[in-house]
C-alpha cells in the first residue's frame, strides 16, 4: 500500500496544478506581459501560449513546471478580486460583448440600455426615479457602495465617469448602468474631494505598467452654475480656451491646495494634488457647455439629458478608454496607455523598485525626426530660405489618396456611379505595421529591407503599371485608368523622392527592383500600434453589432442591415462616430502642427516635446493605407477589367450597371474575390458609401471642372458636403 501512495504522490508532484485558462490570461495581462514574452521565456512558440490560455491544450513537462511557477508568482502579486458580488450587483463596469437591446417600454425609450448592465444597488437610486424620489432621505454623501462585481475592480464599481447635474435643489451624479448618486458637495473643491473619497469612479489600467484612469466628471450647465462656473465661456475665454486665473472658482481650488495643469480650467481640465506614495489624486472635468464635445465627432451629445449622456460617454469609455480630451487627444493617449513609457524594475538589494524603460514603448523622452520627415516650419529647417518650396526629393509626402479621372466612353454608358468605403481604413493600415521606436539612423546607398521602418530616397518612376505582379502572376492593366500608388494625387513620380517603407515595399511587390540613394532607418522598431488597433477594432465591431450589423451576415443581408443602421440607436451611432474619429485623430496627432498665435517658422512648438510626436509613424500608417487601397484596385481590375473613376482617402467610386455594390463586386457563390474588395463590418472590409447617376457626375464636372473628385460627394450628392463619412 505504501508503494501505491508513493506512486500517487509522485504523480501529483509531477503535474503541478494550474489555474483556469481565463485566470492565466488575467495574470499575464496584469503584469503587462505579452504572449510572445511568455513563449520566449518558456522556450515554446507563441501559438502554444495562446492554446494554453484558451484551454485548447495543456502544457507538458518541463514547461508545465515553469509555467506553474510563473503563474504562482503572478498570483501572489495580483490576487483575484472578490468572487461573490453583492445582491443586485452586475456587470456595470464594462461592456462584455454585443448584447441584445434591453426591452423598451413606452416610458423608457430614451434610457433603454443596449448592453445588459447591473441594476442599482438597494442603497443607491435608479437613474429614472419617480418625481418625489429626487430628494434623498439623508443629506449625507452617496452611500457606501456594495463590493464590485465578480472579476471587476471594487475601487471603480460605479464606472469610469459621472454626469453631474443640479435639479430640484439636489446635485446628482448619473453613472453607468442607470446608477444615480446623491452629491453633497457645495463647491468645486468639495466635489473633487467627494469624487476621490466616496464616488468610486475610475477605470483600471489598460496595461500592467500603466496607470488607472482618473475619474471623469461631466458638468451640465446647471451644475456649472451651481458651482460658480459660467454655463458658457465668454468670447475672450473661448479664444484662450480657459477661465482667467483670477476667477473665483480657481481661487477656491488654490485655497484648498488643488492644482490645475497648464491647460487651466477649460473645457477639459485636470484638477490634482501631487501624488503621495504612488497614489494619484486627480479628477478630470468635461464641460459640454464650453464646447468640450466637438459636434463634428459627438453630434448633439452635449445637449442630451444627463442619463443619456452618461450612457453614451460610458459606452465610449468602457470600449475605448475614459476620454482625456478631444477624440484626437484620446486616440493618442490610448497609444500611451497600452504602451506606458516606463515600468518598475525588479527590487534591488534594499527591496526598492526603480523606474526603467518599458520595452516596446516610445519611451518618456522625445526623439528627433529625420530632416525629410520634418514638416515645414520645423526647427530642423530653420536654415532654409524663407519662401523655399521643398520638392518630393527633399520632403516625405505620404498622404491619403485624392485622385480622379474622366470617365471613358464605355463607362458613360453605365447608368450608375457606386461608392464603396473602407471600414476603419487607417486602423486597418496600422495593424501589423512595423514602426520605429527610437531615433533614426542615416545610411548612404542602403540595401532596401521591407522589414526595416524608415524613410527612403528612391526613384520609382520606372515602375510600369501596365504590367505588374499580382500575387505570383504577372497581369496586364490599362495604366491610364489607374492611379499611381506612390503619390497622393495618383501621378507617376518623375524622379527620386522620399517614401516610407510600405510604399517602397509595394514597388518590390509589383515586381520591380529598387535602389535607394539614402535612407533614415530605425533599427529599434516593433508593431507598436497592434494593441491600439485591436482595442479600437473591438470597440467598432461591438458597437456595430449593437446597431444590428454583425460580422456573420452574407453580402445581401449586410447591405440590408446597413440601411438606416444609425437610426436604430442614435446615441450609439454617436459613439461609433467618436470611435472612428479617435482613429483618424490619433494618427493625425502624431504630426501635430503649431496651434495658436505667437509661433514663428523655425521655432519649436509644444507638441514637439511629446514622445508621441512621430511624423514617421503617421507616414507609415498612411502609406500602408494607400497601398492597401491600390492593391485591391489592382486585384479587382485584373479579375474584372473594371477601374475606379475616383478615390478619396478610403472611398472608391466605380461605374456600375446597377445601384448596389453587388452590381460590380465579383461575388461567386457568396464568396468575394480573394485579395479584393469584400463587403463586411470588420476594418479593411467595405460598405456602401452612396450611389449617384452618371449624369449627375458628368454634370458636376461640367460645372466645377474635370478635376472634381466625385468620391467626395458620392454619399448624398451634395456638392457642398465635405464629410466623406469615415
Amino acid at each position: 500500500m505504501s508503494e501505491l501512495f508513493e506512486a500517487v504522490d509522485a504523480l501529483i508532484a509531477g503535474q503541478p496544478a494550474l489555474p483556469p485558462p481565463v485566470e492565466r490570461e488575467r495574470l499575464r495581462k496584469a503584469h503587462g506581459l505579452t504572449q510572445q514574452q511568455v513563449a520566449v521565456a518558456l522556450n515554446v512558440r507563441r501559438p502554444t501560449v495562446v492554446s494554453w490560455e484558451s484551454g485548447r491544450t495543456e502544457p507538458r513537462p518541463p514547461q508545465r513546471e515553469a509555467y506553474a511557477r510563473l503563474l504562482q508568482k503572478l498570483a501572489e502579486l495580483y490576487p483575484p478580486a472578490p468572487s461573490t458580488p453583492a445582491e443586485g450587483a452586475g456587470e456595470h463596469g464594462t461592456f462584455t460583448g454585443p448584447a441584445a437591446p434591453a426591452p423598451r417600454a413606452a416610458d423608457e425609450k430614451d434610457h433603454a440600455a443596449v448592453t445588459a448592465l447591473a441594476p442599482a444597488s438597494p442603497r443607491t437610486r435608479s437613474a429614472e426615479p419617480p418625481p418625489t424620489s429626487r430628494r434623498p432621505v439623508s443629506r449625507k454623501a452617496a452611500p457606501k457602495p456594495a463590493p464590485g462585481p465578480a472579476g471587476g475592480d471594487p475601487r471603480f464599481e460605479n464606472g469610469p465617469l459621472a454626469v453631474v447635474d443640479f435639479a430640484d435643489g439636489q446635485v446628482s451624479a448619473y453613472c453607468l448602468g442607470g446608477l444615480l448618486l446623491d452629491v453633497p458637495a457645495r463647491s468645486l473643491p468639495a466635489l473633487v474631494d467627494w469624487t476621490l473619497a466616496e464616488a468610486r469612479l475610475g477605470q483600471p489600467r489598460l496595461s500592467g505598467p500603466g496607470k488607472d484612469a482618473d475619474p471623469l466628471l461631466v458638468l451640465t450647465e446647471s451644475a456649472c452654475e451651481r458651482y460658480g462656473l459660467p454655463a458658457h465661456l465668454a468670447p475672450e475665454e473661448r479664444l484662450s480656451g480657459r477661465l482667467p486665473e483670477d476667477h473665483k472658482v480657481i481661487r477656491q481650488l488654490t485655497r484648498a491646495n488643488w492644482q490645475l495643469t497648464k491647460r487651466g480650467l477649460g473645457p477639459w481640465a485636470r484638477i490634482y494634488r501631487p501624488a503621495e506614495g504612488g497614489q494619484r489624486r486627480c479628477v478630470q472635468l468635461c464641460v459640454p457647455g464650453w464646447d468640450a464635445l466637438d459636434t463634428r465627432h459627438w453630434a448633439d451629445a452635449g445637449r442630451l439629458p444627463p442619463a443619456d449622456l452618461a450612457r453614451l460617454l460610458g459606452a465610449y469609455a468602457t470600449r475605448v478608454m475614459t476620454p482625456r480630451g478631444s477624440t484626437a487627444v484620446t486616440g493618442l493617449e490610448l497609444m500611451t496607455a497600452l504602451h506606458p513609457p516606463t515600468r518598475a524594475s525588479e527590487p534591488d538589494e534594499n527591496g526598492v523598485r526603480h523606474s526603467r524603460h518599458n520595452p516596446g514603448s516610445l519611451g518618456k523622452d522625445p526623439v528627433e525626426c529625420a530632416p525629410c520627415e520634418a514638416p515645414d516650419g520645423h526647427p530642423l529647417l530653420a536654415d532654409l530660405p524663407r519662401f523655399h518650396q521643398r520638392t518630393p526629393a527633399e520632403m516625405l509626402m505620404e498622404e491619403a489618396y485624392d485622385w480622379a479621372r474622366p470617365l471613358t466612353d464605355s463607362e458613360c454608358l453605365k447608368p450608375y456611379l457606386v461608392g464603396i468605403d473602407v471600414n476603419m481604413a487607417f486602423a486597418a493600415g496600422a495593424n501589423g505595421t512595423i514602426v520605429g521606436l527610437g531615433a533614426p539612423t542615416h545610411v548612404r546607398r542602403p540595401v532596401f529591407d521591407p522589414k526595416l521602418p524608415g524613410s527612403w530616397l528612391v526613384d520609382l518612376s520606372h515602375v510600369d503599371l501596365s504590367k505588374v505582379k499580382s500575387g505570383k502572376e504577372w497581369v496586364e492593366l490599362d495604366d491610364t485608368l489607374l492611379p499611381s500608388p506612390f503619390t497622393p494625387k495618383g501621378e507617376r513620380p518623375e524622379g527620386p523622392a522620399w517614401y516610407a517603407t510600405p510604399t517602397v515595399a509595394y514597388a518590390v511587390e509589383l515586381g520591380y527592383d529598387v535602389a535607394p540613394i539614402e535612407a533614415w532607418v530605425r533599427y529599434d522598431n516593433g508593431r507598436y500600434l497592434d494593441g491600439w488597433y485591436t482595442r479600437l477594432r473591438d470597440a467598432y465591431v461591438r458597437t456595430m453589432a449593437d446597431l444590428g450589423v454583425t460580422g456573420d451576415l452574407p453580402p445581401e443581408d449586410f447591405l440590408a442591415a446597413m440601411d438606416g443602421y444609425r437610426a436604430r440607436d442614435p446615441q450609439l451611432a454617436i459613439v461609433l462616430t467618436a470611435i472612428k474619429a479617435t482613429v483618424k485623430g490619433g494618427i493625425g496627432k502624431l504630426r501635430e502642427r503649431p496651434r495658436g498665435g505667437g509661433w514663428r517658422p523655425g521655432q519649436p512648438w509644444p507638441a514637439l516635446a511629446r514622445p508621441t510626436w512621430r511624423p514617421d509613424i503617421r507616414a507609415a500608417v498612411i502609406s500602408r493605407t494607400r497601398v492597401n487601397m491600390h492593391r485591391k484596385v489592382v486585384k479587382h481590375a485584373a479579375a474584372t477589367g473594371q477601374y475606379p473613376v475616383a478615390i478619396l482617402s478610403d472611398c472608391a467610386v466605380y461605374p456600375a450597371a446597377g445601384p448596389s455594390p453587388l452590381d460590380f463586386l465579383p461575388y461567386r457563390d457568396g464568396k468575394p474575390l480573394p485579395g479584393g474588395w469584400r463587403l463586411g463590418v470588420s476594418p479593411g472590409m467595405v460598405k456602401h458609401e452612396g450611389t449617384q447617376s452618371v449624369l449627375w457626375g458628368e454634370g458636376l464636372r461640367e460645372e466645377h471642372g474635370p478635376e472634381l473628385n466625385l468620391a467626395r460627394y458620392i454619399k448624398d450628392g451634395d456638392v457642398t458636403a465635405t464629410d466623406n463619412g469615415e
